[in-house]
């Protein structure tokens, strides 16, 4: 991709992007005197480096992904069956694994072993941990055979375990990401990291009900659409 492709596709102004890649913070080339990039590099970028963007560069790339008029992208996503607030996990590897068979329960995942798989490969290449308690495992790539429709899982585990998070902190927040192609990856990754910049995480650690637990997303998801 050109810059000027690249800004278009994010929802980032092209002279952001210069800065970006003249100060080497994007993954690009200069070739005969034009900057060009991967796509595939740039996902894993936006991936790695998505939380560390400002809500208004955050809110373009949203809106760059989104499709027209699907304001609830997470509530679209996240069914009532993919909440579980006592996850039975101790480990990195265990929390994979019942992440994916939470999933299950939705009755939406086509292959669970590709799902873990990939989950597996991801967390191998960069952990998803976040500062704050937070994680959001994804594939490394979408996965278009292994879910019916895109799915969103949200899970907490008391007391939290170490998941590599750049604050060093536990984790006790996991939100699990498979969707179907890139753009949906992107904007559901984007609009999950505008929603838990906000006191989310600490009012989702006092509930322990899966029902409370969804009204709450959705109603911190209605706010951030109400805001434009």
């Amino acid at each position: 991709m050109t810059l000027e492709e690249l800004a278009r596709h994010i929802g980032m102004d092209a002279r952001t992007v210069r800065k970006l890649a003249d100060k080497g913070r994007l993954p690009g080339q200069m070739i005969g005197g034009e900057w060009r990039f991967n796509r595939a590099q740039m996902l894993d970028w936006l991936q790695r480096e998505m939380h560390t963007l400002d809500e208004m560069h955050l809110r373009n790339l949203e809106r760059a992904m989104r499709e027209q008029d699907s304001d609830r992208v997470i509530g679209a996503c996240l069914p009532l069956e993919g909440i579980e607030l006592n996850l039975a996990a101790k480990s990195r590897a265990s929390v994979l694994r019942e992440l994916v068979r939470l999933a299950e329960r939705t009755g939406l995942v086509y292959d669970a072993p590709a799902l873990v798989e990939s989950l597996e490969e991801r967390e191998a290449l960069a952990p998803t941990a976040l500062p704050r308690g937070l994680a959001f495992p994804h594939p490394r790539r979408p996965l278009p055979y292994a879910t019916a429709e895109p799915l969103v899982c949200l899970a907490r585990i008391g007391g939290g375990i170490p998941f590599g998070a750049p604050d060093g902190r536990l984790t006790d927040l996991f939100v699990l990401v498979c969707a179907n192609d890139e753009r949906q990856h992107l904007g559901i990754l984007a609009r999950l990291a505008m929603m838990f910049s906000t006191d989310l995480p600490e009012r989702l650690r006092e509930l322990d009900d899966a029902e409370a637990a969804l009204r709450l997303m959705l109603e911190t998801e209605s706010a951030f659409v109400a805001q434009g």
